[in-house]
């Protein structure tokens, strides 16, 4: 009866977290997390029951093998990363699966409570720092013009934007530029606007 206890509550810290991960249509939702935090629940039951001399080294594999899961749902998406958040989420699911098979009802409990803050009440802070300041390296390819990296300065400065030119080279006929730009997101949004409608500018990204 306690072994179903365990599992009963893995299922529904699973099940919170991937709800939540559903609801926002990430990569790892609903099923994963559930499949991921009753795993993790087992192999630590498991661990406890057979190894009487060292019974933290199934749940102690638990820490490293999680890990390519998460790194299967991070990716790089031209100058930014994705995924992370999805990452670790993943890796939590299986501290607090361990932690209930492990008996440790509060702190998976709490612990969950905690990770569903993080993932909704935070994110609406994260996006409110946004707003106010960001950082996107651009990378911005476009044809011969040498004049254009001091047009470009000139207008991220009435933009009221700070910058860092990283590097510049040659690509095929092409001169590219990489800078990283930091400023609030609308005058970012302009700057966007502004490449856009240049001619000289072939493409970019950040």
């Amino acid at each position: 009866m306690e072994i179903a206890v365990r599992l009963l509550i893995s299922f529904g810290v699973g099940a919170a977290i991937g709800l939540e991960r559903e609801y926002r249509s990430k990569a790892a939702g609903l099923r994963t997390m559930i499949m991921i935090c009753l795993g993790s629940t087992i192999f630590t039951e498991i661990s406890i029951n057979l190894g009487a001399a060292n019974p933290d080294r199934i749940a102690a594999s638990i820490v490293s093998g999680v890990g390519f899961l998460g790194a299967g749902v991070i990716f790089k998406d031209g100058l930014t990363v994705t995924g992370i958040t999805t990452a670790t989420t993943i890796w939590i699911s299986a501290a607090l699966g361990t932690a209930v098979g492990a008996g440790e009802y509060f702190i998976a409990i709490v612990g969950s409570g905690v990770v569903l803050i993080v993932l909704t009440f935070l994110e609406k802070v994260q996006h409110l720092v946004e707003r106010l300041h960001q950082s996107r390296n651009y990378k911005i390819t476009f044809k011969n013009d040498h004049e254009f990296d001091v047009f470009l300065e000139q207008s991220l400065t009435k933009f009221s934007l700070g910058f860092k030119k990283r590097r510049d080279f040659r690509e095929d006929n092409y001169l590219i530029l990489i800078y990283e730009v930091f400023g609030k997101e609308k005058h970012l949004d302009q700057f966007n606007k502004l490449l856009k409608t240049d001619a000289r500018v072939i493409s970019f990204g950040y």
